[in-house]
């Protein structure tokens, strides 16, 4: 909604406070405090002189940019793609004041208990609808300065911690499955060998087949874009069979996934970021 219930434009003013109320609620969710939406609602109600609807509406807004941000939202507010350049312009304000959102945490806090490294569910991949491609030159701009696929990347802790979930889950699933011998046989290959691999798990089926397993996290939403090397692209045209990404998302708060396997092009558009130079 661009018009509130006086068919007037937002003012920068009104969206400030619509978004920091927005980021209040949503640190307080994420930190398990109780918070009640009307309360928050009403109160906005009587400052800027809006209908609970359009700030409802306004909220839904906010939640869709913060997706194509790859940051948590508040669950009661669904993604509503209508994205208001003054909106975006109030977002990027309140996120280069905070840095990111108050208290998402960017990697898991403490040691993982044993018996819950295993813990992981693993769900079919998720659909794109039309309005996961609405964008604007202001979203567009937004997105390339808090770039959710390099803030995953830059964050190796978050990257381990999701492929050690992954290892111990393989582990786990070939152990129920009666093969304890294969589950003593599931690599690590990352930490045991290092990066350039084109994988980071190496495991198996049931019966024994490879699975090649490159592991990406985040902690955000399941569409969260990431980072993928020429390498692991290559590598995944290579051993086509046993080639497997798994993508880990909402990490930190209920760790979920989905599995990929080649051709990858069916599923993920590949967009060049960075090119080899050499002198000719």
């Amino acid at each position: 909604m661009n018009e509130g219930q006086e068919g007037k434009a937002w003012s920068d003013a009104e969206n400030d406070m619509v978004v920091a109320d927005y980021f209040a609620m949503l640190a307080k969710e994420l930190s398990g405090q109780p918070f009640v939406k009307a309360h928050h609602n009403q109160t906005l109600t009587e400052t800027i002189g809006r209908s609970k609807k359009s700030i409802e509406y306004k909220h839904m807004n906010i939640s869709a940019v913060l997706e194509r941000l790859g940051l948590p939202r508040i669950k009661g507010y669904a993604p509503l793609a209508n994205f208001q350049n003054s909106l975006i312009d109030a977002i990027e304000r309140q996120l280069s004041f905070d840095s990111l959102v108050p208290n998402v945490p960017e990697t898991t806090t403490g040691a993982v208990a044993v018996s819950d490294r295993s813990s992981l569910w693993i769900g079919p991949p998720p659909s794109v609808s039309p309005d996961d491609r609405k964008t604007t030159d202001a979203l567009d701009r937004l997105v390339r300065k808090f770039d959710p696929a390099a803030r995953d990347a830059r964050n190796r802790q978050l990257g381990r911690s999701g492929e050690e979930r992954v290892f111990h889950h393989e582990r786990e699933l070939l152990i129920a499955a009666g093969r304890e011998d294969l589950a003593r046989k599931v690599e690590w290959t990352s930490q045991e060998r290092g990066d350039g691999a084109g994988y980071d798990i190496a495991s198996f089926t049931p019966e024994g087949a490879s699975r090649l397993i490159e592991v990406k996290t985040t902690n955000g939403p399941a569409k969260t874009p990431f980072y993928m090397s020429e390498n692991e692209r290559l590598f995944s045209e290579e051993r086509p069979e046993a080639f497997r990404l798994m993508r880990l998302h909402d990490f930190s708060t209920r760790p979920s996934g989905f599995e990929l396997r080649p051709p990858l092009g069916d599923f993920l558009t590949f967009q060049p970021i960075n090119y080899r130079a050499a002198l000719r």
